[in-house]
């Protein structure tokens, strides 16, 4: 890829939340734009000096000085094995070009948005849940949150303090959380596959709200796997993909 295409920035912080899973924080060039939910392409060099790129949704907002990535650490996985050896101070690469269409502009109107993510899909949730427009678009907004075990439900500080922040507080009784693991009966978490708990109704029932294609709208992010089960049982419902032909009512991020 031409120099032209990417901007070096420096890794400031590194977050561990599991063995599996971490957040990287770096610089941000003043020229990177981006809408929350989209996503960057992240270059790492290697010890031969090739790159290898991925694509990582942002999990900062749009107004952060900083960037900030979601990462699982795949064994034996070419570019999480480079990311997860890096220290603060080494380099990461960027492109100039944010991309995707995990974005609040999917949606012409609704009352309720519905967050679902599995594992490092939260990262797209969590720079929407920053800004103002899901709160002035929306009655309320439930963030969906699987894990396989509570130990690997990351950013539970972030997303308890997250109506505390000083521009969010008048939305506060807007949001709801609903916390989900599937391998571990855990205190104050739902458990099971975001399918099951969608299928016998433990879902709406803990977030207080009903899914109907009127009022619900519902962006999915995680797994392949979970994104097309999840797809199939709300489509059943009458809950359609949004397209930019035939506005919809679900938005899915798959770039596995």
């Amino acid at each position: 890829m031409s120099d032209d295409k990417y901007t070096a920035q420096t890794l400031t912080a590194i977050q561990v939340w599991s063995t599996s899973l971490f957040s990287l924080r770096c610089t941000r060039d003043a020229g990177f734009r981006f809408r929350a939910g989209q996503f960057g392409r992240l270059g790492v060099t290697k010890a031969d000096g090739s790159v290898v790129w991925r694509a990582y949704s942002m999990a900062s907002a749009p107004h952060d000085e900083h960037l900030e990535f979601f990462s699982i650490v795949v064994p034996g996985g070419e570019f999480t094995s480079e990311l997860s050896r890096l220290s603060v101070g080494d380099t990461l690469l960027i492109e100039k070009q944010a991309l995707g269409f995990l974005t609040l502009d999917r949606f012409v109107d609704g009352r309720d948005l519905w967050l679902l993510a599995s594992g490092t899909g939260l990262a797209p949730f969590l720079s929407i849940l920053q800004g103002l427009e899901v709160w002035q678009r929306f009655s309320r907004v439930i963030l969906v949150y699987s894990a396989r075990s509570a130990a690997e439900l990351a950013y539970q500080e972030q997303i308890h303090g997250l109506m505390q922040q000083e521009h969010l507080l008048e939305y506060a009784e807007q949001f709801r959380y609903v916390p989900v693991v599937t391998r571990e009966q855990v205190p104050g978490c739902l458990n099971g596959r975001i399918t099951s708990l969608l299928t016998n109704g433990e879902l709406e029932r803990a977030a207080a709200a009903k899914l109907s294609p009127e009022h619900s709208r519902v962006m999915i992010c995680g797994n392949p796997q979970m994104i097309d089960d999840t797809r199939a049982l709300l489509k059943q419902r009458d809950l359609q993909l949004s397209l930019s032909r035939r506005p919809g009512q679900v938005a899915v991020e798959n770039y596995w």
